[in-house]
């Protein structure tokens, strides 16, 4: 029969695709503002099913573009802009060589500029969504904002993104989101909730950078183009929400308690009120001046598919929430140098606590170290020259354990010189099988209202006591041993004279009550009816379970491995205290 002869490549996945040298040339753009306009719009390579078909028979290794992404890309208005900022530097070029000043000066003033707004709007359709993705941009942000001011990247880039970052940790203090803290190696992680979203963020230590030669900073420069435009829509918004004035100003009384003396030598009038709003010691200006006034209590009513339990477990969790945002309300805290103040200030301030430092650490300080109302003075050093009498010295770990385990936790193992309990992780939440560290349970001992110090005590005598009657039902159940043996041996020995022919020995013994206990014989038949339903099984149900159990038997494997080194860490450390007593 005739008809048409089907060509190769020329349907399916393979007319999909598109590789990215191709992509670049449909667009007329150089690779790196390719790439650019990638990150900005937010397109990405794909991998095809089939590589093969797709590459037309070849298996050269190709990045791969999905066409109707590139066609979509055809209509944007920022590679028109490109194409002119091209134009613009080969003019520049041509009246620098020609040494045309006026010309020079002109071209610059005339510079082409393009703004992302319509792309964020794009990107983003609903307020909500821009907040789910608004963790690479802060993280970017705080990272870009603890650059030295080198040629890595622009300053101007530096200095909007220190900006962003400081209003947006403002916002946090003055909403008191805040929820979780975490010191680790890379940073310090934070966590807030932001109407009704959970948003995490890193941000870095205040070290020098050195600047690693394999990453390509120009693609970060891009990524933060695009963060620092989301950021300021965000920060915007989240302002107005609150009845804040933005750009974020102080409150007058504020201002008026941070004026100082010598504030001119320390910097000036332009630079000094950022550094005063991000010294994040003072309350922020409203648009509307509100008197407060006691909140009316909502009624709660279940939500549809809620039962009354579920409502109750809603409703102490919202109450532990509002404890947790008064937290430090009514005590006042004075940072030492030596730790870190930001950091510091940020949480405290977001949980309800006053904080100050000393005039020459940073501008923004509200109150000197001779305050007697001060509650905490938190020091990072063995031992301080001078102490009051009417305050506690702690070290920062404090705060941060407090912070997480939404109570204010005894000072006692916080003071200067003490070896510092564990700091554990608030972002792991312990399973049943899983293991608890002793720390924990003694936190969750404290959040229920118990006291763990006596409680350890009369764990420590129970444990003892534990041994001892250990070692005598030990004893116990040997001697019950030996009785069963004895009976065994004497089994055998009959039944071998039995075998022989010999007439056995007739006694009538009184015999033994064995007393049954109902509720073993309940656990045997429940093991046995399980046993069963395991037999009766499918051969893929059975790989399942044998799946699942393995799994679970894993798990506890960790969790008695876990428990194991720590107790012979604790026994370790029992044996060395020993030794320094004697």
């Amino acid at each position: 029969m005739g008809g048409l002869q089907k060509k190769k490549f020329e349907r399916g996945s393979a007319t999909n695709y598109i590789t990215r040298n191709k992509a670049r040339k449909k667009l007329s753009l150089s690779l790196p503002d390719f790439r650019r306009l990638c990150i900005l719009k937010g397109i990405y390579p794909h991998e095809p099913k089939h590589k093969k078909k797709v590459n037309k028979g070849s298996t050269a290794p190709r990045t791969f573009y999905l066409l109707k992404d590139i066609r979509f890309l055809l209509h944007e208005p920022i590679v028109g802009k490109f194409r002119d900022y091209k134009v613009f530097v080969r003019k520049l070029k041509k009246a620098y060589a020609k040494t045309e000043w006026s010309a020079v000066e002109r071209l610059r003033e005339n510079k082409p500029t393009y703004k992302l707004d319509h792309i964020i709007k794009e990107r983003y359709p609903s307020f909500i969504d821009a907040l789910r993705d608004i963790e690479d941009a802060l993280c970017m942000c705080f990272l870009f904002s603890t650059f030295a001011r080198t040629g890595k990247c622009h300053v101007q880039t530096i200095q909007l993104c220190r900006r962003l970052t400081v209003e947006w940790m403002n916002y946090v203090i003055t909403s008191r989101a805040l929820r979780k803290v975490f010191i680790s190696i890379k940073g310090i992680y934070y966590q807030a909730e932001v109407m009704g979203q959970l948003i995490t963020w890193l941000v870095p230590y205040q070290f020098s950078h050195d600047h690693p030669t394999d990453v390509d900073y120009r693609v970060m420069a891009t990524f933060t183009e695009f963060y620092t435009t989301l950021l300021g829509f965000v920060n915007f918004r989240l302002y107005h929400s609150l009845n804040l004035v933005y750009p974020p100003k102080l409150d007058s009384k504020a201002e008026q308690e941070l004026k100082n003396e010598d504030e001119d030598d320390y910097a000036m009038n332009s630079e000094s009120y950022l550094e005063k709003l991000s010294a994040l010691s003072a309350s922020l200006a409203r648009v509307v001046s509100t008197a407060e006034e006691e909140e009316a209590e909502l009624d709660q009513f279940p939500v549809e598919e809620e039962d009354m339990e579920q409502m109750e477990a809603r409703e102490k969790e919202q109450k532990q929430q509002e404890a947790q945002k008064k937290l430090f309300d009514g005590l006042k805290f004075f940072l030492n140098r030596e730790v870190p103040r930001e950091s510091l200030a940020f949480v405290i301030r977001c949980f309800g606590g006053e904080v100050s430092w000393d005039k020459s650490v940073c501008i923004g300080s509200t109150y000197d170290v001779t305050d007697e109302t001060i509650t905490h003075h938190i020091v990072d050093r063995p031992n301080t020259d001078k102490q009051y009498i009417n305050r506690y010295y702690i070290q920062p770990q404090w705060v941060y354990d407090c912070a997480n385990a939404k109570i204010v936790l005894p000072v006692e193992d916080y003071f200067l010189g003490v070896t510092l309990p564990p700091h554990l992780s608030p972002f792991v939440v312990e399973k049943d099988g899983d293991y608890v560290p002793p720390e924990k349970l003694k936190i969750m001992a404290l959040q229920r209202g118990e006291k763990p110090a006596q409680g350890q005590e009369e764990e420590d005598e129970e444990e003892e006591e534990g041994e001892e009657e250990e070692e005598e039902d030990d004893n116990d159940d040997d001697e019950e041993d030996d009785e069963e043996e004895a009976e065994e041996k004497n089994l055998k020995k009959m039944e071998d004279q039995r075998s022989q022919g010999k007439s056995l020995p007739v006694k009538v013994t009184p015999g033994k009550m064995k007393m049954e206990n109902p509720a073993r014989l309940e656990q045997e038949e429940k093991a046995e009816e399980k046993r069963l339903a395991i037999m009766m099984m499918k051969k893929k149900e059975k790989y399942l379970y044998d799946k699942i159990m393995f799994g679970k038997k894993r798990k506890v494997r960790e969790a008695n491995k876990l428990a194991a080194k720590r107790k012979a860490f604790d026994d370790a450390e029992k044996a060395k205290k020993k030794k320094a007593r004697k």
